[in-house]
């Protein structure tokens, strides 16, 4: 293994950045993934010269994402504008972009952090990986899918190490999972067993550390997956049974007090609001009136329950459409809209066409259906919905962005996370959930999750998963809405939080230095 390591030390980057994907979902070898990320940092740390370990960071990138990403290419499976194979080109590509960021992290170390010091350097790579991670969910509008930290996330009934999500933020602890892999490694590579058997059997217990008692809450739900096949969502013909299979799916099983239904997003064809032009209503299941087509809705519900759907609104510019917005509607039992939430951080490709000017004249379009793009709100929200509660809404993708999903000035008592998660393959549903649990956690809200294909559950503000429903299954879950939590260190400080722990790092290595050429 040495050997291979550092005689072919580009061959066993590219090998080790693919093995520390197999800690996400749905593999979960959470072992593999730490031991190789703490392997690559040795890598990197022979490195001889930064612009070497740039090269190894780049490529240990490359297969990283290539592997965890691999869902993308599903979403070309679902559209006709263009060839499929596009989809397994579609994803090495994105990860080339998206490997710059452990490329920094890598060249930064080696430049700055002594290499004959691994746990010292280590120090310096994780404080520079939180930041690099930072900066891919921003820059460029940003890409925070699957940080390394969605490694120590424990199973359903347990949050794992991700408990300490509230302390560090999601960024912040990738960091704290990189310095157990190279710990571990760095111990067993200097032959102290005991100790590095003693962090690792504490990490163990930690994933697998169960959580005191549960708290109940007092506002029912009921959640909604209907199982609509991706196909057929933009399909007029089946606009009508999806409305029944909602509806039926929608009946109360309990008593006669406040509940919430929640409808995933894609999920409901009418155009809700009015105002826009007829042509614009003619194909939706109300025949062209949205009065109708909301009142029908709250024949759906009893006289103590509120809806949250996923749907469409449209802006008008004289006869035509020329955006539309991706937004969360509350209708009460009268049909009458009580409040809405329109999505902010939207999917480049799906929701829009970047680069519109350059790439729609070479052939490409967007990957859902239409021609128009979704705009985007202004940003997270809480919608009051008096007796309901008050309703964080995010919108799919939306919930991946650590520290962007709650108003902090107007905290929610819960977060609503409808989806369309039909497109996202076999490795992309479990990561999207996976993900909601770690904002639950770090927030210290429950989320609730009803998506069209699944996976839907309730989330409770550790982490543990109350009720789901998987892939492919058409049911409905029923219960009381768990509390939220006070408000968390992250709650209040946000990411600053994360960069606090990278300068913690950062200051803890110059220290080690300093005492060193003392």
């Amino acid at each position: 293994m040495e050997r291979f390591l550092f005689r072919f030390p580009k061959s066993a980057s590219f090998l080790l950045g693919g093995l520390a994907a197999l800690g996400f979902p749905p593999l979960q070898l959470w072992p593999v993934a730490l031991l190789a990320m703490g392997l690559f940092v040795l890598v990197v740390q022979r490195a001889e010269t930064w612009r070497r370990a740039l090269l190894l960071g780049w490529l240990f990138g490359i297969s990283h994402f290539t592997l965890t990403n691999n869902w993308i290419a599903t979403a070309f499976t679902h559209q006709s504008e263009m060839p499929e194979f596009l989809g397994w080109l579609a994803v090495p590509l994105l990860a080339l972009y998206l490997a710059i960021y452990p490329a920094l992290a890598a060249a930064g170390a080696q430049r700055f952090a002594p290499t004959d010091r691994p746990l010292v350097f280590a120090l310096v790579f994780a404080g520079l990986w939180i930041v690099t991670e930072w900066l891919r969910s921003w820059v460029f509008t940003g890409y925070a899918w699957a940080p390394f930290s969605l490694t120590l996330l424990g199973h359903e009934a347990v949050p794992g190490l991700a408990m300490l999500l509230p302390w560090f933020g999601t960024y912040a602890l990738s960091g704290f999972a990189i310095l157990i892999g190279i710990s571990v490694v760095a111990l067993f590579a200097g032959r102290r067993f005991i100790p590095a058997l003693a962090i690792a059997a504490l990490v163990t217990a930690g994933m697998y550390l169960p959580r005191g008692e549960r708290e109940e809450g007092t506002l029912r739900y009921t959640v909604v997956q209907p199982d609509l096949d991706q196909r057929e969502l933009n399909d007029p013909r089946e606009y009508e049974p999806a409305f029944l299979t909602l509806s039926a799916l929608s009946t109360r099983k309990d008593g006669s007090a406040e509940r919430v239904v929640f409808w995933p997003e894609s999920g409901l064809p009418d155009y809700l609001r009015e105002g826009y032009p007829e042509r614009y209503y003619r194909a939706t299941t109300a025949g062209g009136d949205p009065l109708l087509a909301r009142a029908r809705i709250g024949q759906v519900l009893d006289d103590t329950s509120m809806l949250l759907t996923g749907a469409v609104d449209l802006e008008i510019e004289g006869e035509r459409a020329k955006a539309a917005y991706n937004v969360v509607t509350a209708l009460d039992t009268n049909g009458t809209i009580a409040a809405g939430y329109r999505k902010a951080h939207l999917v480049p490709y799906g929701e829009y066409l970047a680069l519109r000017w350059l790439l729609e004249p070479l052939g490409a379009t967007r990957l859902v259906a239409g021609t128009i793009d979704f705009w985007p709100g202004p940003g997270p929200a809480t919608l009051d919905l008096g007796l309901y509660g008050r309703a964080g809404i995010q919108i799919c993708y939306e919930i991946v962005f650590s520290g962007q999903v709650t108003d902090r000035d107007e905290r929610p008592d819960y977060i609503f996370n409808p989806s369309n998660d039909g497109w996202f393959g076999l490795w992309g549903p479990p990561q999207h959930f996976a993900q909601a649990r770690m904002r639950a956690i770090e927030e210290g809200l429950p989320v609730i999750r009803s998506t069209t294909t699944g996976i839907s559950g309730v989330i409770d503000a550790d982490g543990i998963v109350r009720a789901s429903l998987g892939s492919r299954k058409m049911d409905a879950l029923h219960g009381f809405i768990p509390p939220a939590k006070q408000p968390t260190l992250f709650s209040r400080l946000g990411n600053v939080l994360a960069l606090l722990w990278a300068g913690f790092f950062l200051a803890l290595s110059l220290v080690a230095m300093r005492r060193r050429r003392g």
